[in-house]
């Protein structure tokens, strides 16, 4: 692999098929995201901009999910540090807006549990393909803070306003059929399908009009980009939320894996 791909060392790169990046999750915790993971999917996307030989990247986890969110340190040491609060929150900017600029084709393939900075990956990505049984899970007011990062932007455009205010704020879950009905993903197949489903359409595509798909991901990602201070919001309340009480019961009930208790503030 070419050495542009070394400074992303939390991640796995494969060339499939001419003009194919394969990105690969494949950390702990079901490629939960640490911090090192957080900044890699942040910066990788202008890397494959510039990238001559690629046409089309395609994401995917190891194992048996494709990403269980962000770890409990990172979530840990954003709630303690103010520096490393102001860092993940530009981190958590440059993930959604870079996948969005980049002007190569993006097709995720998504099984087992898909939740948080993996999550917004794999949805924002132009061509999404989930196993029928994938769980795909917001999270975030789970955690205590406000549901940012791509989701306030991405949901209601993909599946609709009502769709998206449920589960956003109930943070329940879909499977990969359900997501693909609603309209949050592109297709649905299989479980052992689903990775060479994936890879066949980024073959596909790698072998089209590249000038024709690209300008026609700007052109639609548009609808992101109007957006943007619906974006910036999101991502402030969540960042606000990760300093209050809120929060901190969230990732303690997930460690003890027991129902949250939540006592924060009941008005504003």
């Amino acid at each position: 692999m070419s050495d542009r791909y070394d400074a992303f060392p939390s991640l796995r790169f494969e060339r499939p098929e001419d003009g194919v990046l394969r990105i690969l999750l494949d950390a702990p915790g079901l490629n939960s995201v640490g911090s090192e993971m957080h900044r890699d999917l942040a910066e990788v996307w202008p890397a494959i901009d510039r990238d001559p030989e690629v046409h089309v990247a395609l994401i995917q986890g190891v194992g048996k999910g494709f990403s269980a969110g962000g770890n409990f340190e990172m979530i840990e040491s954003l709630m303690d540090d103010y520096a490393a609060r102001t860092r993940i929150l530009r981190e958590a900017r440059d993930i959604v807006l870079n996948v969005i600029n980049c002007s190569k084709p993006i097709v995720s393939a998504i099984h087992g549990p898909a939740v948080g900075a993996g999550l917004a990956v794999a949805l924002l990505a132009d061509i999404s393909i989930a196993a029928r049984n994938a769980r795909i899970i917001d999270g975030h007011t789970r955690l205590g803070v406000a549901a940012g990062d791509h989701a306030a932007i991405c949901w209601p455009l993909l599946c609709g306003m009502a769709k998206a205010k449920y589960y956003l704020l109930t943070c329940e879950t879909l499977t990969g059929e359900e997501a693909e009905r609603a309209g949050l993903v592109s297709l649905c197949v299989e479980e052992d399908e689903v990775h060479d489903k994936a890879l066949a359409v980024a073959t596909q595509l790698a072998g089209g009009a590249q000038s024709a798909i690209r300008w026609t991901k700007h052109t639609l990602n548009h609808w992101y980009r109007q957006l943007g201070p619906v974006f910036d919001a999101s991502l402030a309340y969540e960042f606000y939320g990760f300093g209050g009480p809120d929060a901190r019961e969230g990732l303690a009930s997930l460690r003890e894996k027991r129902d949250p208790r939540f006592s924060g503030p009941t008005s504003e």
